[in-house]
């Protein structure tokens, strides 16, 4: 019997800075999961960081990070295609095309832009309002079945579904569509400072994330002042204790134990004993984590090694792709 196919994923994230607590739970640590069972494309995607200024060292240095950091969260070179967006130029060929395919209107829906520019109001560039059109043709080059999104990106990935069909309806079958993956274990990891807001590490108050590379003591040191509330008592209630029910999160991602358990753990407990367990799993949990980034960034070679082989296998695939699509569009040949 001929072997299923195995479904195409394809994600990316930006370099621009270490990678927070919430990115790894929420996404980077699920990606090495998935190249038993999915044909997995991960590509650090710095032409989309560029909307921002970006000192240019830092963001040859921070790509360079990024990859190791990948690398060193479980992404295997022998398994899965590991590059760096900006080497396979095939996606901006592709992104012109695309652009004229997508309405203006469209693209002034995207909530991304609205934000991005409220926050970067002295550089509202182009390409801030066009990104979501780049980030199409990352998906739609490599016909990607599946695409992990969180809710901030189910637009962009509902306008890349939008163009693929468009056009495939007037120049016949192209694209695949992509359609979102839900990953069944993660979770989304809330500020431990404002336990409304999504973590993010461009937040102002450093107090309010943890980085990947965060040394023991930093971690310590935030847990311990991370917002709880006046109750004392460790219960998960999202609605009434975001606090605590996020630091029961992190801490459950961590350890693999049910809130139930974790409850019943730290009955009778204060919030130092439990905020002193947080911290003592996320160390445990990234100590491996930061010695093998570490292992992989002192080794250029091999690092350099993974990602121009990633590049070359990735352009082969959006080249062939970017051909049919010019042949269809008109373009003439040689």
């Amino acid at each position: 019997m001929e072997q299923e196919k195995k479904k195409r994923i394809l994600s990316g994230i930006q370099p621009t800075g270490t990678f927070t607590l919430g990115n790894y739970i929420g996404a980077v640590r699920n990606w090495g999961k998935l190249q038993d069972d999915y044909e997995c494309l991960y590509m650090v995607a710095d032409l989309h960081a560029i909307t921002v200024r970006q000192n240019p060292a830092d963001l040859r240095r921070q790509t360079k990070e990024a990859s190791a950091l990948l690398l060193a969260c479980g992404i295997d070179p022998k398994k899965s295609l590991l590059f760096v967006q900006s080497q396979v130029p095939a996606h901006t060929q592709l992104s012109w095309v695309l652009s004229c395919c997508t309405q203006f209107g469209e693209l002034s829906r995207m909530t991304q832009f609205k934000d991005k520019s409220a926050k970067h109001a002295d550089n509202v560039n182009a390409g801030l309002f066009t990104y979501p059109v780049l980030m199409a043709a990352d998906i739609l080059i490599y016909n990607a079945d599946l695409v992990p999104v969180g809710a901030d990106q189910k637009q962009h990935l509902e306008l890349a579904r939008n163009v693929a069909q468009r056009f495939n309806s007037q120049y016949s079958d192209t694209f695949t569509i992509p359609d979102p993956y839900i990953a069944k274990a993660g979770a989304k990891i809330m500020s431990l400072a404002e336990p409304e807001k999504k973590m993010s590490k461009s937040d102002e108050n450093a107090n309010s994330y943890i980085l990947l590379l965060d040394d023991p003591e930093t971690i310590r040191r935030k847990c311990r002042r991370a917002v709880t509330d006046s109750d004392g008592i460790v219960r998960f209630d999202a609605e009434n204790k975001p606090g605590v029910s996020n630091l029961m999160t992190i801490y459950s991602c961590m350890t693999g134990k049910e809130m139930d358990e974790i409850e019943t753990e730290f009955s009778g407990k204060g919030y130092g004993d439990f905020k002193d367990a947080v911290a003592e799993s996320i160390i445990a949990e990234l100590t491996p984590v930061q010695q093998e980034y570490q292992r992989i960034l002192n080794d250029k070679e091999y690092l350099e090694g993974v990602l121009k082989e990633g590049a070359q296998h990735a352009q082969y695939i959006a080249d062939r792709l970017v051909q049919k699509v010019y042949r269809k569009t008109g373009f003439y040949q040689l």
